[in-house]
């Protein structure tokens, strides 16, 4: 890999913010430092912008991620959210990303590989034809992969997707020596300004340009890509399990805003950010009491375990309020609503 030209945008020696922050350093089919046999290989493709049909008869232009390791055709398809990334705390991981066209990354939010492979390129490098990132988790928990180049147009362009880290024993387990569970669903939350969604230059904002991105009003309102209007039925959102299963919610806040959930059963948080609750004394799962709201902010990640006592039908609402004045997006439109199903 070779070093950029400090000379070229600062006295000798010396780091401006033009040197990463404006125009960051772009490398084509750099070979991975130190690199090993895999136990998993992963690949992502930034090669699809679509429209993504909206309740009120609108359109809005997404870039996105694709598998191109999808076993099955609707697997590499384009999707909002990407595919998820699933692999096992302690496998030594590759993960390859060709961009196709212009220069992207990949940063495994949480995982904090080395810089080379942290997929952040104002402090490495922009891939602008295909690299391979090489990692190995050191713990299981709830993450996320996304773009981190212009970081704050491409992730609500969405590019991003759910990474889910095991733990050697495998899915049904949220951590090694952690509780169990029977049902599993993600709840990635998410919003969108389709005015941002307008914009088509990559670099937009990346050099001090007024782009409008200091204004974020959202008009939509999502949950694992579903929009709001049919969150209470879809099943890519509502969550089914039969009285005496466990049930885990791994919660994402992908929006712009800070994400209110209030959950009609009460449950336990035993894992934020990838991190485990319970396994010091000092960092105690926390009870979350029904009907009792909590917030989080944008890319907080909870890992919340439920054990329903009785059969019913149970809500759970999503509330995205604005960051300076509390109140619900969007006139008070800003809300996902959903439900737990016990039979």
């Amino acid at each position: 890999m070779q070093t950029p030209d400090w000379t070229k945008t600062a006295v000798k020696g010396e780091m401006t913010y033009d040197t990463f922050g404006c125009n960051p350093y772009q490398e084509s089919n750099f070979p991975t430092p130190d690199r090993v046999k895999p136990d998993v290989n992963v690949e992502r493709h930034m090669d699809v912008s679509y429209d993504l049909p909206t309740p009120d008869g609108k359109k809005i232009r997404l870039w996105t991620f694709t598998d191109p390791l999808a076993p099955t055709a609707a697997g590499r398809a384009a999707m909002h959210p990407g595919p998820t990334m699933r692999f096992r705390q302690g496998q030594i991981v590759h993960s390859t990303l060709d961009p196709k066209k212009n220069a992207h990354t990949i940063h495994h939010h949480g995982i904090e590989p080395t810089t080379v492979n942290d997929g952040v390129g104002h402090v490495s490098f922009e891939v602008n034809s295909r690299y391979t990132y090489q990692f190995r988790p050191s713990r299981a928990g709830t993450f996320f992969y996304h773009c981190h180049r212009n970081t704050v147009l491409h992730f609500e362009m969405g590019m991003f997707g759910m990474l889910i880290v095991d733990p050697p024993e495998g899915p049904g387990t949220l951590f090694s020596g952690g509780p169990k569970y029977d049902v599993e669903r993600i709840m990635c939350l998410d919003d969108m300004d389709p005015r941002w969604h307008e914009n088509a230059n990559h670099a937009a904002g990346m050099c001090g340009e007024d782009e409008g991105l200091n204004r974020f009003e959202p008009k939509y309102f999502l949950c694992n890509g579903v929009f709001n209007n049919r969150t209470t039925t879809d099943p890519r959102v509502v969550i089914n399990a039969k009285l005496g299963q466990t049930i885990l919610i791994r919660l994402l806040n992908a929006s712009y805003s800070v994400l209110e959930t209030t959950i009609g059963l009460p449950g336990v948080c035993h894992a934020m950010d990838g991190c485990a609750l319970g396994t010091e004394p000092w960092c105690s799962p926390l009870p979350l009491p029904a009907n009792r709201p909590f917030i989080m902010s944008t890319a907080q990640r909870r890992d919340i375990i439920i054990r329903p006592t009785a059969r019913g039908t149970f809500p759970i609402r999503h509330r995205f309020l604005h960051w300076v004045n509390g109140q619900v997006q969007d006139s008070g439109r800003g809300i996902v609503d959903t439900r737990i199903i016990v039979t």
